[in-house]
């Protein structure tokens, strides 16, 4: 069986919980204190990326395991570091 990872990026996630909302395995959560999504049941996801495509601010990314986070080197913005 596939293991997912699921990248929240916090700059851009404004806590709507449409992810939470859609996840078909409730793997995501509203964090209590910030207000963002937060996978607190990562094992259970399916790598469905219905909350990756719910997202209205593309604050979410799925992948599998083991694959780099789509994150990395990216401002806030979006703008890529070199």
């Amino acid at each position: 069986m596939n293991k997912f990872q699921i990248f929240v990026n916090t700059d851009f996630c404004k806590g709507c919980g449409l992810c939470v909302a859609f996840c078909p395995k409730k793997v995501l959560e509203l964090d209590k204190v910030t207000g963002k999504s937060t996978p607190i049941r990562i094992e259970d996801c399916i790598g469905c990326k219905t909350c990756e495509n719910m997202c209205p601010d593309f604050a979410i990314a799925v992948e599998k395991e083991g694959e780099p986070s789509p994150y990395e080197n990216i401002k806030s913005g979006g703008v890529k570091e070199d």
